[in-house]
């Protein structure tokens, strides 16, 4: 499931166009479910209904580091949600997701990332991945991706972190950002992937790419434009 600031896609496609100004605020994320299909959907869910309504409530006038707080303080918050759901209803016990995300906050851009979703940056013809895997072939040191995460929302993580990175010095004009979920990365290279949004590739071929070789698991994908 994508948050695209208000807007919730989970089976659809969307686009907008976005003039941000300085006190602006703006957030595209991406979780991706785990704990099997209906539990999943609902963490996914769940999670990006926090997290908008979390971030349009975070006060103007943080710094930097202001601000990380209040992103580490909604990871304690949603965890503890979760875990609580699943003491109240065996059914959503163990149910958790990970979560990748752009977002603007008065003139600055931040990556977050809790689990093993990723955010590339592809400028120049070059696909860079932006975050860190938290997951077992990261902490063996091995390129093979690894269905086991270290570290997610939920899913019985008891120590849940996550990765704020300031990326407004690096931002630049023709950037294209991509989020995408393992379903994506797991199926079709990352060669591919460049060479898809060098010839102009939107997230819909990007998860038909993914379909078609297989589609072993759930396709996410946002492409964000900067203009």
């Amino acid at each position: 499931m994508i948050l695209v600031d208000n807007h919730f896609v989970r089976d659809d496609d969307y686009k907008t166009l976005l003039t941000l100004n300085h006190e602006d605020r703006f957030i595209v994320a991406l979780a991706d479910g785990m704990g099997g299909h209906n539990r999943g959907d609902v963490a996914s869910s769940d999670i990006l209904h926090n997290l908008q309504y979390y971030y349009h409530d975070i006060p103007l006038g943080l710094n930097a580091s202001d601000f990380n707080e209040a992103i580490v303080g909604w990871l304690d918050s949603i965890n503890n949600f979760v875990v609580s759901k699943g003491r109240a209803d065996e059914q959503f016990k163990g149910m958790g997701t990970t979560l990748v995300g752009l977002a603007y906050y008065a003139g600055d851009f931040y990556s977050l990332n809790c689990g093993d979703s990723r955010l590339y940056r592809f400028r120049d013809g070059e696909l860079t991945q932006l975050t860190t895997d938290h997951s077992l072939n990261t902490m063996l040191g091995s390129e093979k991706h690894s269905s086991v995460i270290t570290n997610c929302i939920g899913g019985g993580c008891t120590n849940s972190y996550i990765d704020i990175v300031r990326l407004t010095d690096d931002i630049r004009r023709n950037d294209i950002y991509l989020l995408c979920s393992d379903g994506l990365t797991d199926m079709v290279h990352e060669s591919r992937i460049s060479r898809m949004l060098a010839d102009g590739a939107n997230a819909n071929l990007l998860c038909e790419a993914a379909i078609e070789k297989g589609g072993l698991d759930n396709v996410s994908t946002c492409v964000i434009m900067i203009k």
